[in-house]
């Protein structure tokens, strides 16, 4: 799993602390932070919002066109938004991305 300062950000939000310190350790354990060019990584994501995709979206998606092969998503509103605007990376839920990599 690709982690991007996104995550970070989102978790600062969270209310319930338990769940940031869990989260975080899930993170830490399964994610990877790779190397890339974060200013185009911005010019991405701003390109994303104004194609009205939310600020949050807009960045893990731009940071997953640059480093990731699969974008995994249970928010089925994104993943319509992402078909539609035609992003540059594989879009799916879990349960298709367990498909499609035939996991069981």
């Amino acid at each position: 799993m690709i982690i991007s300062p996104v995550h970070f950000r989102e978790l600062a939000a969270f209310e319930e602390i338990r769940e940031q310190v869990e989260i975080t350790a899930l993170l830490q354990r399964y994610g990877t932070t790779p190397s890339c060019d974060l200013e185009a990584i911005r010019k991405r994501a701003e390109t994303l919002q104004a194609r009205r995709f939310g600020v949050a979206d807009a960045a893990h998606i731009a940071f997953a066109e640059a480093t990731a092969d699969v974008f995994i998503t249970c928010d089925d509103r994104l993943l319509r938004q992402c078909r539609r605007a035609s992003v540059r990376i594989a879009t799916m839920g879990p349960i298709d991305f367990c498909l499609a990599e035939d996991l069981r």
